[in-house]
């Protein structure tokens, strides 16, 4: 990795050095070889596996499988990982059997790729390390624990020997711990990947990408999507932005206009993947009236009660929590010190956009989210602080406005915290 043009990017709050291809991948092997070493033994452990088994097939990988081999490889036909916990200092024994290169993260026992010889080389494997639990992934509740295919299921249930076959169980359990919790390599990693996406929104808040009474919100969602393609980024998801406006407002250019124009708030949620890292941020605007130099009071006091809330939200995270319990204690604290019609809906985040942490809420539940609510906390994990408040407006003659944020934070053995940092004030166009 180069370590000097990461350490530049840190120090230069103007707009982050987005690194070329070569030194991207450096980076992500060298967090790939520490999971592998970190995150791995504690997830088996924790799930009660001793041998994990990974199989897919070229053009229809497990989505599991992505995060476990190198950027700069290619996966032809039969994928075969296998992962043996030989117990305390031992580690885990990390084997391909396949064409694939994963450099010098697994032993490579066969190199070929043919079938007909890789299926008796499983075989072999699992024969001689002799394991008691097989973990697989067709996990029922997360859709990232359950990628291995009907197809693949069916072969690996024939070839295996019957004793073996009694031995498989869903991996669920190991699946999620693998793809939430993060190495502390990779958190401060994260800090610059979120540091970026936050320079790419304000960009598009900025002069330089909007006009009032020409720019429409369509015109910021290719301007968004453009930017990330010229920086060779890949979107987290597709880009949306939003106009809310005063109902007068509303009155005099009709439902349908969606032209940026003077005393309209635009809001955005978007999200870039960089170094294999997910970002996913809501974050507001305010297209000043000639005469003005801030946003309305009105508005201004929503924000600060959002931030409010964020700050009663990262409070409020302790160790093995389920995600409904942090959804009900958030809610409770947030009611009972007055913040304006509190809603959480926040999902875990990384290697995967929506899961598969903890889910604490949705937007149209907030009581319990029965299966993804369950999963418990643990450090390292990465979440979007994603939650609403809604009030009145005096500016606007009293109009409810529901004010959505979305920040990116993390939880340590020192708390939940903030990955980047958050916005407090609207952006002035």
């Amino acid at each position: 990795m180069n370590r000097h043009a990461l350490t530049a990017v840190k120090q230069d709050r103007s707009f982050p050095q987005v690194l070329p291809v070569r030194q991207r991948a450096e980076v992500i092997n060298r967090i790939l070889a520490r999971r592998l070493e970190t995150v791995l033994p504690d997830a088996m452990r924790a799930s009660g596996i001793d041998m994990w088994l990974i199989l897919c097939q070229e053009d229809n990988f497990d989505p599991v499988f992505t995060t476990l081999i190198p950027m700069d490889t290619w996966c032809p036909i039969l994928q075969m990982l296998v992962f043996f916990d030989r117990g305390g200092e031992k580690g885990i024994e990390c084997i391909n059997i396949s064409g694939t290169n994963t450099h010098d993260l697994y032993d490579r026992p066969y190199r070929g790729q043919l079938e007909r010889e890789q299926w008796p080389l499983l075989c072999q494997i699992i024969q001689e390390r002799d394991p008691k639990v097989i973990g697989v992934n067709i996990g029922s509740v997360q859709w990232a624990a359950g990628g291995l295919t009907h197809n693949l299921y069916s072969q690996l249930v024939q070839k295996l020997p019957p004793e073996y076959v009694t031995r498989l169980v869903s991996a669920e359990a190991l699946a999620t711990r693998w793809l939430t919790n993060l190495a502390d390599d990779e958190v401060a990693v994260y800090e610059y990947v979120v540091r970026l996406a936050h320079a790419i929104i304000a960009e598009c808040y900025s002069a330089r990408a909007i006009v009032p009474g020409v720019t429409s919100t369509q015109d910021l969602e290719w301007y968004y999507w453009q930017r990330c393609a010229d920086l060779g980024l890949d979107l987290a998801f597709k880009p949306f932005f939003n106009i809310v406006r005063s109902e007068a407002a509303q009155a005099r250019y009709g439902a349908a206009d969606q032209i940026i124009r003077p005393g309209d708030l635009i809001h955005c949620d978007v999200g870039i993947k960089y170094l294999r890292l997910n970002s996913d941020h809501q974050q507001w605007a305010y297209v000043l009236r000639e005469g003005e130099t801030d946003a309305p009071a009105g508005l201004r006091h929503l924000m600060a009660e959002g931030t409010r809330l964020q700050d009663i939200f990262m409070a409020e995270f302790e160790h093995g929590l389920a995600g409904n319990e942090l959804l009900k204690k958030i809610l409770a604290r947030a009611r009972s010190e007055g913040v304006p019609n509190p809603k959480v809906y926040s999902h875990s985040l990384g290697l995967f956009l929506h899961e598969p942490g903890p889910l604490i809420g949705l937007p149209w539940e907030q009581e319990a989210c029965p299966g993804r609510g369950d999963v418990k906390l643990e450090y390292n994990n990465s979440f979007t602080m994603e939650l609403s408040v809604t009030g009145p407006v005096p500016e606007w003659g009293g109009q409810e406005v529901r004010l959505g944020q979305e920040e990116d934070v993390v939880f340590t053995r020192e708390g939940c915290r903030l990955i980047d940092t958050r916005q407090v004030d609207f952006y002035l166009v």
